[in-house]
């Protein structure tokens, strides 16, 4: 619950009630710039920008939790943010990163090339060559390489999907998707052919979009532990013929799997409930943290085994 004992922190929740009279809540970076400012910067550690690759997008922001928080080796999330492809900047999303350091969590948030300067697969790539960079440097940011899970939100959602479900994009680094402890997807897109928004036609080069483009056909029990959220009135990502869709093709597989459409958030406040201010909104940290706390059964195959 967020504590209004002090005028800080109400001063705060005003600021997040009024958040929640704009018609686009989290829709721009400005607004999630925004966001950010009422998120505490005293709850985590920031470690120095690092690049994956060469490109100006192949970046990532680093949040530690503070030393002392817990004891041992900590899960790692690799967080992809959404924006259909053509839109997004990791400085925008502190408060994702704060909401899982201060939990406990190494957070890792990812930028990725957009269209128009690339199309589809190539911010799979980007977000498999991020995968990579956490499975190299988990142990010196204080990470369990055994707990390493991938997040997304939108957009996000389904390049964390892709990477989990399909082989393709983590194998071309070296890795499978049974390396991964599990993966995480909020207000996922994973099946949305045919496409209807330009944007994402423009990065999917619609109408040559390949069928094997959508993580609903790569569903099988070669998948690692999933947490799929949704909004139930979501206007722009179809619960029912996305997450819940997903989620039954999962668990006929054997997959384990949790999911929880939630009626109080839409697409984008289902993110923002993640951010301290917006806690009230719906209990998502609490969804995230928990399943990122929780040993998974056998636990994933280790670096280098097949």
């Amino acid at each position: 619950m967020y504590d209004l004992s002090t005028p800080l922190a109400l001063r705060r929740r005003l600021c997040a009630l009024a958040l929640l009279t704009l018609p686009l809540l989290l829709g721009a970076c400005s607004t999630t710039a925004l966001l950010d400012q009422l998120v505490p910067e005293d709850s985590y550690l920031a470690r120095p920008s690092a690049a994956y690759g060469s490109d100006p997008r192949q970046q990532l922001d680093i949040y530690l939790p503070l030393p002392g928080a817990a004891t041992g080796a900590r899960p790692l999330v690799v967080f992809f943010y959404g924006g259909s492809w053509s839109s997004g900047e990791r400085a925008s999303y502190r408060f994702v990163g704060e909401a899982l350091a201060s939990r406990g969590v190494v957070a890792l948030v990812a930028d990725y090339r957009l269209s128009p300067q690339v199309r589809y697969p190539a911010f799979l790539q980007d977000s498999a060559a991020a995968v990579r960079w956490a499975w190299e440097h988990a142990v010196e940011l204080g990470a369990d390489p055994q707990r390493i899970y991938l997040m997304g939100h939108s957009a996000g959602a389904y390049n964390a999907a892709m990477l989990a479900l399909d082989p393709r994009w983590l194998g071309q680094v070296g890795l499978r998707p049974q390396h991964l402890a599990g993966w995480i997807g909020i207000a996922g897109p994973y099946d949305f052919l045919p496409i209807g928004i330009p944007a994402v036609q423009r990065a999917f080069d619609w109408p040559a979009t390949p069928a094997d483009s959508q993580p609903l056909v790569h569903a099988g029990p070669q998948a690692p532990r999933t947490l799929l959220i949704a909004a139930r009135s979501d206007a722009l990502v179809n619960s029912q013929r996305n997450t819940l869709a997903l989620d039954q093709r999962l668990r006929q597989a054997g997959v384990a799997t949790q999911t929880h459409v939630l009626d109080s958030v839409s697409h984008v406040t289902v993110l923002g409930a993640m951010a301290r201010p917006l806690n009230f909104l719906a209990p998502v940290a609490t969804l995230v943290t928990d399943f990122l706390h929780a040993a998974p059964a056998g636990g994933p195959l280790a670096l280098g085994a097949q």
